[in-house]
């Protein structure tokens, strides 16, 4: 098994020893190989390397949350694939066997990997997603909701399930050419394929999900085959876009009454899934469609399924893409203004909020009267005392000042606020004044005259009930007005922009959780049996991944709120009711003893809580901009622990050296259900599936590697499924 190939490795003339290569000396070094137009010689000088092989295996080991202990030859493995990859057989006659490579064989192609990606990363198009680093599912949602302005017609190029077989691999060949002399190289990956190290299907649901049946040099390959794809796109977007430019008159931009829409096309592409989106006629949409259509069937050698493919309205109907439900939808929809029973809870808030600070105003008052009445009693205490007075050591008349002062202001500007207060003084100040008659002006002094004039100006001044009412009144204006322009700003966008809403697909959503066996037939959570033989913190994190990963997923939903509620209540209490029926105990008992949050107790005392709490899941949002994997390696993935007698084993997990194991039986959803996962009907639409061959397999593992599988933290991409055990 794996500590044989450890110590192969050790005594190999052909192993390797130095440190991995850093990302800027590996550029640097691919680079090194590039002249004349192309690059040369990068199997024999970088792929084989014995840096960058370590700096492969690092990525593995880092993936699997490993550390590498040592390090893999490859004596002779170019040339002897076979003897490298094993056939893995179904538990059932009809199946059909898969062909996985070995641990040495997958850091090969995860060298490959790295050094293709580096010739290609900069040639690929800015809308090719998947299996690039910063550009995946949620990188390719944010530019749809951000960057995809008033789309009207849209259209899913969907190819038919085939395999890329030698055709497809002798045109890859040929696109690789352009940009590298290497015949070894070529023959290689041809080999690669011979041996089906490499065996994938296009227009299937198994790519970019974590699968074991797929390869990790997938990505890149289907990024360099559709790269043709993808150039014939950006050719048609420049042509509609010189045609239909955007006028750039800053009058124009700065009117709110003139709208300015110019012809613009779209395009997200991830991995094997396209999506075109149009802002033009219908008639213009379809002739784009046609020119994919014929590089797709003509110089890729495709097979589309015109039928699911035909062009649609963004508006009126919804697309399905990369697991994501979207639509064309106005401004309103995904920022929808205030209910009126929002209003009023905003304003019942706000008035408490003005209750609550009058409160606290009242009790620093009584608290200030209390200490300034404290004061005097003590200096009248003093002064008693001391006929001639008292002196302290330090003065402290300007700190009292300053605070006196302080309060002052308050009150004075607590006063001109209140209307009716001011309204007062002002009549009593200036009502019947007898100096306001002029034989009594007279006969005063010309300087009383004028000081009495001074004074009921600044009477008029701060205290005419008039110019505050006109401010108030002015502010109630000003504040209609605001919310009339809002009002007719919004309803404007919604009559000229559409934007793009993305939701999670609810009723397939509902559908996988059926089919799992979270819920009956009335859409109540139930138990899974098949979990009983788990430890409970095993079964918990089995929920807790399951529940992650659709978290994970969907954060960037419009209805997001909806998967809260399939985690926070389907899952959470499935998971309860699982628990209750293996300790025949009630939901209730269960409930109070592992809490609402599902907490246990591990090996050293201490309480951890592996399930999403309420708290969290209700503070999570559209924040996480990466590639997450979806639900359905987690959720068609059961572990079932064994009690044998069978000898320790090396943990499977890639460079996992452990051997305080634990064997684990691998049980498929699909073999559960004696479902075919390719039947629409049965199974969940746009839901993958774990290979069949996999099913009942004995997979050794550590503690820790079983609980990042069970939390979806690592797939079984992440480790050997070639060194499975057999137990009888």
């Amino acid at each position: 098994m794996l500590k044989r190939r450890l110590i192969v490795a050790a005594s190999s003339p052909r192993s390797f020893s130095s440190s991995p290569i850093s990302s800027s000396e590996l550029e640097s070094l691919v680079l090194s190989q590039y002249h004349g137009g192309r690059f040369h010689n990068l199997l024999a000088t970088t792929v084989t390397a014995p840096s960058v092989l370590a700096a492969a295996a690092a990525a593995l080991a880092a993936r699997a949350h490993s550390s590498p202990s040592s390090l893999l030859p490859i004596p002779h493995l170019i040339h002897d694939l076979p003897s490298h990859c094993s056939k893995l057989l179904p538990s059932r006659l009809k199946g059909l066997p898969l062909v996985l490579p070995d641990l040495p064989l997958k850091v090969l192609i995860e060298s490959l990997r790295s050094v293709l990606e580096l010739v290609y990363q900069p040639r690929l198009a800015t809308f090719a997603y998947g299996g690039r680093p910063a550009l995946g599912r949620h990188t390719a949602v944010r530019y749809l909701k951000t960057s995809v302005q008033n789309p009207t017609w849209w259209f899913r190029p969907v190819l038919l399930r085939q395999p890329f077989d030698r055709r497809h691999v002798t045109r890859l060949t040929s696109v690789l050419r352009e940009k590298i002399d290497d015949p070894p190289l070529f023959s290689f990956i041809e080999s690669l394929f011979e041996a089906q190290a490499i065996d994938f299907h296009l227009g299937g649901h198994d790519l970019g999900r974590g699968f074991p049946q797929e390869s990790g040099l997938v990505s890149i390959l289907l990024n360099i085959y559709f790269d043709a794809l993808d150039r014939e796109i950006m050719e048609i977007r420049s042509e509609i876009h010189k045609k239909n430019p955007r006028i750039k008159d800053p009058i124009l931009e700065a009117s709110s009454r003139v709208f300015h829409n110019p012809i613009r096309v779209y395009a997200v592409r991830y991995l094997d899934e396209m999506l075109v989106i149009t802002s033009g006629s219908k008639m213009l949409t379809m002739s784009i469609k046609d020119r994919i259509f014929e590089c797709l069937e003509g110089q890729l050698g495709l097979r589309v399924d015109r039928l699911k493919s035909s062009v649609h309205s963004a508006v009126s109907e919804k697309m399905d893409f990369m697991g994501f439900e979207l639509q064309a939808v106005p401004p309103s929809v995904l920022h929808p203004p205030m209910s009126e029973k929002a209003i009023r809870a905003r304003k019942k808030y706000l008035k408490r909020k003005v209750a609550q600070a009058q409160e606290l105003k009242n009790a620093r008052e009584t608290i200030r009267k209390k200490l300034g009445l404290k004061i005097l009693n003590h200096c009248f205490k003093k002064l008693k005392r001391c006929p001639e007075g008292f002196k302290l050591d330090f003065r402290i008349e300007n700190e009292v000042r300053k605070i006196f002062r302080g309060w002052a202001d308050e009150v004075v500007a607590e006063f001109f606020k209140n209307r009716e207060e001011c309204w007062s003084w002002h009549r009593m100040l200036s009502y019947g004044d007898f100096l306001s008659l002029q034989r009594v002006r007279d006969q005063l002094p010309q300087e009383l005259v004028e000081a009495f004039d001074r004074f009921q100006e600044n009477v008029d001044k701060y205290l005419m009930p008039v110019k505050p009412s006109k401010i108030i009144e002015e502010e109630e204006r000003q504040e209609e007005e605001e919310e009339e322009r809002i009002y007719a700003k919004r309803t404007v966008e919604d009559l000229a922009k559409l934007q793009m809403k993305v939701n999670a697909p609810v009723e397939l959503v509902r559908k996988a959780v059926k089919l799992a066996g979270f819920t009956n037939a009335m859409g109540r959570p139930r138990p899974i049996k098949l979990l009983i033989c788990l430890d409970d913190a095993d079964i918990i994190k089995w929920y807790a991944g399951v529940g992650r990963r659709w978290l994970d997923f969907f954060c960037c939903c419009h209805n997001f709120k909806t998967v809260k509620t399939v985690v926070n209540y389907h899952l959470r209490f499935s998971c309860f009711l699982t628990l209750a029926e293996k300790h025949e105990s009630t939901k209730l008992e269960t409930i109070k003893h592992y809490k609402k949050d599902l907490q246990v107790i591990d090996g050293q005392g201490v309480r951890e809580v592996n399930f999403p709490t309420e708290r969290e899941i209700k503070m999570m949002g559209d924040r996480n901009l990466s590639d997450p994997k979806p639900v359905d390696g987690a959720l068609c993935l059961i572990l079932a622990r064994l009690a044998t007698n069978e000898p320790q084993c090396y943990c499977v997990a890639h460079f996992c050296d452990r051997m305080d194991t634990t064997l684990y039986r691998v049980r498929l959803l699909q073999n559960r259900l004696n479902v075919d996962p390719l039947n629409v009907d049965k199974w969940v639409p746009g839901m993958g599936a774990i290979h069949e061959s996999l099913n009942r397999k004995c997979l050794p593992l550590c503690s820790e590697h079983a609980n990042n599988l069970l939390m979806g933290r690592i797939t079984l991409q992440d480790i050997d499924c070639t060194s499975f055990v057999n137990v009888e």
